[in-house]
């Protein structure tokens, strides 16, 4: 039987899930280029800073989350072992036993975020709020909490709740609905 793109593509990764990995201190861009050779899919969303050194200033790509960067697997003893083997790799996070899978919205959110050429900037953490939806614009479909900034304005915020961190991105009001 064959199937349409869109459900082979449902089929092929009805098993895979995104997974949190933690590195050494600055071992991210190894990690990543290591974990991709082995074939598996890895997204270390980066940032661009501005650093002062002596004389001028440079522009600098960073980890957006320092330490962490994301691998989408489906987690078999054997990718299990491959990963938490590998250079420069301390753990996948979860909980006591097991490693829990971060939700594949989250990421998506953080990917349509980086893409959407907007400037974004790492928040310090996650607060409560309002659940919302992007319906316009070119972060349509992201998924975040927002915060209230000025008038006409909102500020949203992708947090993935298990690394304890976020990211922000500044929206017009109207390019948001809230989440039932």
């Amino acid at each position: 039987m064959v199937y349409p793109a869109t459900n082979q593509q449902t089929h092929q990764d009805a098993g895979l899930a995104w997974y949190v990995v933690h590195t050494r201190s600055r071992h991210e861009t190894k990690v990543q280029s290591g974990l991709e050779a082995r074939g598996l899919e890895v997204f270390l969303p980066r940032i661009t800073l501005r650093s002062r050194r002596r004389d001028r200033f440079q522009l600098l790509s960073a980890p957006l989350f320092p330490g962490y960067l994301f691998v989408r697997t489906d987690l078999s003893p054997w990718a299990y072992d491959g990963i938490i083997r590998h250079q420069g790799v301390v753990r996948i996070l979860g909980s006591k036993d097991r490693c829990v899978p971060v939700a594949p919205e989250t990421v998506a959110s953080i990917q349509s975020i980086l893409e959407s050429g907007r400037s974004f900037y790492p928040w310090p953490r996650l607060l409560p709020g309002r659940r919302v939806r992007v319906v316009a614009g070119p972060l349509c479909g992201a998924i975040g909490t927002i915060r209230r900034r000025k008038p006409g304005k909102c500020r949203l915020v992708v947090g993935v709740e298990l690394l304890g961190r976020s990211v922000a991105v500044d929206l017009e009001e109207e390019c948001v609905e809230p989440l039932s």
